[in-house]
């Protein structure tokens, strides 16, 4: 037990020292605003998203609004099929499910990719061949999402599979985060070690 202990405490420092900010506690969804009630749960450590198929696309998002930021977080998509993302700078879109927003891509032909929710509705920046090569379809991956100004960084798996400057004004450069669980035939995400450090403060 007290090698258990000192493990423990040694990653809590490792976090504490790099200045990340845990934002899941591995037991609940406190912090976070559920979209749809019994799509979302808190179990095994991890946060778990599973659609019995949807008309529409849905989202877990943070009750807090960020700006610049370094987001890591690890996910897995059951049997790599489906559509997922995580969400970033992201408004509610009035009278719908939907959010709009920049989005780190997850699946299907978007794997590694920067889109554009609900507000351009198109790829920025498509993922290349080469930087998805240590994709892991349906096992775990490490998301590294980075925004500062106008510099959006996406790296999946230690790989950088976006660079991205937005050029366009008007967009948004604040927002919540938000797990998405696409419309369409079911679907299991889960989702872990979701932490972020918060820039210019």
């Amino acid at each position: 037990m007290k090698t258990v202990t000192l493990l423990l405490l040694g990653a809590a420092l490792c976090a504490a020292e790099e200045g990340f900010t845990p934002l899941f506690n591995g037991k609940n969804l406190d912090g976070w605003e559920v979209d749809t009630p019994g799509l979302w749960q808190a179990r095994d450590g991890m946060i778990l998203g599973k659609s019995p198929g949807l008309k529409y696309n849905d989202f877990l998002r943070t009750k807090k609004n960020y700006s610049d930021f370094i987001l890591k977080l690890s996910f897995r998509m059951i049997d790599g099929q489906g559509n997922s993302g995580v969400q970033f700078r992201s408004k509610p879109v009035a009278g719908s499910h939907e959010v709009s927003g920049f989005q780190a891509d997850i699946g299907q032909q978007y794997w590694g990719c920067l889109y554009d929710e609900s507000r351009r509705k198109q790829v920025l920046v498509q993922a290349t061949p080469e930087s998805l090569a240590g994709l892991k379809k349906d096992g775990w991956n490490d998301y590294v999402i980075t925004a500062r100004g106008n510099h959006i960084t996406l790296d999946l798996n230690g790989v950088r599979t976006v660079d991205y400057y937005e050029k366009e004004p008007g967009i948004e450069t604040t927002g919540f985060l938000a797990l998405q669980l696409h419309g369409g035939p079911p679907m299991e995400m889960h989702f872990k070690n979701i932490r972020i450090r918060e820039l210019g403060k």
